[in-house]
């Protein structure tokens, strides 16, 4: 199913500031399958930034820090590079459509609002949270529920745009930005299913680095800060003092790749936690052709499958960024 704006928690413009949303229906106390869903403008509207322009390493505008930190060493399962562009990673294999992943343990907060929720659906009453379903530790193997996988063959940038290690990912980008600096580039936006299958490999991983939820490998799992204000599109929101001090506020970006045990087992960089990233929605229409995958700093789901589906595609905010695809030559 599509899941609801938890996820999410409101940081988006078009969102709420409060960040509630309203759940029907209690979360299944045996466990989650990873099937679960959370839930063209054709010039550049005014003040959004060049598509070949990066973010700095600060949300003040000013240039990265020499001393921004890296990863020098190559991921310990890190794809081929065959067929991609040297900034890229092949992602080729067996990807499965329909997996079942089942949680053992949910985090406390959501345990408490499960049980909460619970009761309250037994009273006939729907009820709003913020916190966010977040599973500690998941069983091992996931299973593929498919009748058969589909083979995947494909380039994925190695970090979240500017694809730059050391450098800030951007943020308060809209997804028609997002996919123009794709373009720029002669790459494009990546479908939910590259997304997928970039991130949790042949595996069907809950989570880029396996099994159970860690923190201290990817940038997750920051005490959420609360939106007090409006924010505008990056360039103009650091020319503006007020949405610049806001930004500064909220800001919780590491550089690319500062944590080297955060990849995929393709080698995809930070493609769980750090910024949320805008994914195309093969079939749909606008303005609902974006989705937003991996999740960012928060205290959020940041797992591979869950796709947040309810932003439209003017959308934007402060923890969204992207990454791009491209076809591997034969």
């Amino acid at each position: 199913m599509r899941a609801t704006a938890l996820a999410a928690l409101g940081v988006l413009v078009a969102a709420c500031d409060s960040g509630a949303s309203t759940v029907g229906s209690a979360p299944s106390s045996t466990g989650l399958t990873a099937t679960e869903r959370e839930t063209e403008a054709s010039t550049r509207p005014p003040g959004v930034p060049a598509p070949t322009a990066g973010p700095s390493s600060s949300s003040s505008g000013s240039a990265p820090s020499a001393t921004a930190s890296t990863t020098s060493s190559a991921p310990r399962y890190a794809g081929p590079s065959g067929g991609c562009p040297e900034d890229m990673v092949t992602v080729a294999g067996a990807y499965c459509p329909d997996v079942a992943q089942t949680c053992l343990e949910h985090a406390k907060e959501w345990q408490v609002e499960s049980r909460r929720l619970s009761k309250l659906k037994e009273k006939g009453e729907s009820g709003r949270t913020t916190a966010s379903e977040r599973c500690v530790r998941y069983e091992s193997p996931s299973r593929c529920l498919s009748k058969a996988r589909r083979q995947m063959r494909f380039c994925i940038d190695r970090y979240e745009w500017p694809n730059r290690a050391g450098e800030l990912p951007s943020l308060l980008v809209d997804w028609y930005e997002a996919r123009r600096s794709c373009e720029s580039v002669g790459k494009r936006l990546c479908t939910e299913d590259e997304f997928n299958f970039a991130c949790e490999g042949e595996e069907m991983l809950p989570y880029s680095y396996g099994f159970e939820r860690a923190p201290e490998t990817c940038h997750l799992d920051k005490p959420y800060r609360k939106r007090e204000s409006g924010l505008k599109r990056y360039a103009r929101c650091v020319a503006d003092p007020a949405c610049k001090a806001e930004l500064e506020v909220l800001d919780q970006r590491e550089p690319a790749g500062s944590r080297p045990e955060c990849h995929s087992p393709f080698g995809v960089f930070d493609i769980n936690g750090n910024v949320n990233e805008w994914v195309e929605l093969p079939g749909k229409k606008p303005p609902d052709r974006s989705g937003l995958k991996g999740g960012w700093w928060g205290p959020v789901r940041s797992r591979c499958r869950p796709t947040v589906t309810f932003h439209k595609e003017s959308d934007f905010g402060y923890e969204v960024g992207f990454r791009c695809c491209k076809d591997a030559s034969q």
